[in-house]
């Protein structure tokens, strides 16, 4: 039931899917820059809005360093835009209704939640380095705190390429 296995070094696979306005966003033509990909369950979640809210407010930092912040859910294009406005979000969120893109990156799990279990986002973040590869995996993340974790782990990772 799992997609492929992504791990640290791999190319990233590459996707296209439409933002919150519809426009497709692919993965081959941000080649040159830093990607941070995080997937996340919902819209207008508590953990998806503190989880959006932080990499909005760091957005500016991430810029900064050459990095774009996509963030990845299966919910609509209109409910992003919703979404977006609601909390005066400043990143793009993609749209992956088929949940295609969550299965080539393996974050579609089983989760336990209240003792039940059942298929569901794994929140979990990608670092996509300029050449397009994996170059650090967050998995199964909390919310509160991750976009600074983040950001924290990024400018170190670059430090340490450019030595």
């Amino acid at each position: 039931m799992s997609g492929t296995s992504v791990s640290l070094g791999d190319d990233a696979p590459l996707f296209c899917l439409p933002n919150q306005d519809g426009i497709e966003i692919c993965l081959q033509n941000l080649m040159g820059k830093w990607v941070i990909l995080y997937f996340y369950p919902k819209d207008n979640t508590s953990g998806c809005t503190k989880e959006a809210k932080e990499f909005t407010f760091l957005k500016n930092y991430f810029e900064e360093e050459g990095a774009v912040i996509l963030g990845v859910s299966k919910d609509s294009t209109e409910s992003h835009k919703k979404f977006i406005e609601k909390e005066e979000l400043k990143i793009t969120l993609l749209s992956d209704v088929d949940i295609s893109v969550h299965k080539l990156y393996n974050v579609w799990r089983l989760k336990k939640f209240m003792g039940k279990e059942s298929m569901g986002t794994v929140r979990t973040t990608f670092l996509i380095d300029p050449q397009g590869r994996i170059t650090y995996i967050w998995d199964n993340v909390k919310a509160k705190g991750h976009a600074h974790e983040v950001l924290d782990k990024f400018r170190s990772l670059k430090k340490e390429i450019i030595k």
